[in-house]
């Protein structure tokens, strides 16, 4: 059964490439807004939920991955930064402090569909204000839950991390694998 991955994301394809070479890119057009959950966990599975199961609606008999990052400080959720300010907003409050990085995976094959939520703790030092504005000049938080990608900028004010490094990075291969395998791919 050919994969789709249900995400545009250049990160997540770098990712799933890990393991296979065999899928095809079908970005959602699922409509967050109308996600409602407990928590920013829940928020993050429910997203990936609402993506694969999209897909799969227009897909079926097809595999469908989809996944979702959200940002976590203190019970708030941040997302993708809206513009230069709230990037800038969403730094200055992870700056020196540690937060939690959520990544919701599900997969559905049209019959059944499952997944889970990896979480991440991250704790960066402070990051000097020079460094954030040079991240925002760069453009790269624009497109990243929290204004940051691990593997960008952040690998600067990265003091430690405990968890999966590539839940943060949008996919925690190893788990994303073996779900899929139950699956039977």
């Amino acid at each position: 059964m050919k994969l789709i991955l249900a995400s545009g994301s250049p990160r997540r394809r770098e990712l799933l490439g890990l393991y296979t070479a065999e899928f095809e890119v079908c970005p959602s057009a699922f409509d967050e807004r109308a996600v409602h959950a407990d928590n920013p966990a829940a928020l993050a599975g429910a997203l990936a939920r609402g993506k694969c199961l999209a897909v799969a609606a227009q897909h079926p008999g097809r595999l469908v991955l989809g996944s979702d990052t959200v940002v976590e400080l203190e019970g708030r959720v941040f997302g993708k930064p809206a513009d230069a300010a709230d990037a800038a907003r969403m730094l200055r409050a992870l700056s020196g402090r540690t937060h939690l990085v959520h990544t919701g995976v599900w997969v559905s094959d049209g019959e059944r569909d499952e997944g889970f939520v990896d979480s991440c703790k991250v704790t960066f030092f402070p990051i000097p204000e020079e460094e954030i504005q040079r991240s925002i000049a760069s453009g790269e938080p624009f497109d990243k839950a929290g204004a940051y990608g691990i593997q960008g900028s952040a690998a600067l004010w990265l003091d430690r991390l405990e968890g999966d490094y590539y839940t943060i990075m949008g996919l925690p291969v190893s788990r994303t694998v073996r779900l899929l395998h139950r699956f039977g791919d």
